[in-house]
């Protein structure tokens, strides 16, 4: 598997991305869905990472700069065919550890409340982010829940 920065012109992390914002519409009301579209991935606070194997895309992530010490973890998303081979915490191992390299002293996610996103919650919470309050321009929201990790 190798990770890389994407330019999110390609069309198989447009697909991708597309599912993910769909799969949002399926388990939370408009005003409480915060992924981001490819345009506003494309911003310069933005990194994003894909995963990819044998030229097939697996999965994404991407952090977004908060401040310099703060940044918040974006667009986390396993394709549908490769579920359960440990992509997300391949890109979730990555991404931490290219914060730290950063110099963030915290990075912080908002994930959904309901039962479908309990496996991404629990990823989290093996990887230290323990729940917390809204920040940045978040707030609260009973179909969110609001994780953080110091580095």
């Amino acid at each position: 598997m190798e990770i890389k920065i994407d330019d999110l012109r390609g069309p198989e992390i447009a697909a991708l991305l597309e599912d993910h914002l769909h799969s949002m519409t399926l388990h939370s009301p408009p005003e409480s869905i915060h992924a981001l579209d490819l345009d506003k991935l494309r911003k310069p606070e933005i990194t994003f990472w894909t995963l990819w194997e044998n030229g097939e895309l697996m999965g994404c992530g991407a952090i977004k700069e908060l401040d310099a010490a703060h940044c918040e973890l974006k667009s986390m998303k396993t394709d549908s065919h490769h579920l359960r081979k440990g992509v997300a915490e391949k890109i979730l191992v990555h991404i931490i550890a290219e914060a730290q390299t950063r110099g963030y002293q915290r990075i912080s996610l908002e994930t959904g409340s309901m039962e479908a996103f309990l496996p991404a919650r629990k990823l989290y919470a093996k990887h230290e982010f323990v729940e917390c309050g809204p920040f940045g321009d978040y707030v609260l929201d009973p179909h969110s829940v609001f994780m953080t990790k110091q580095l």
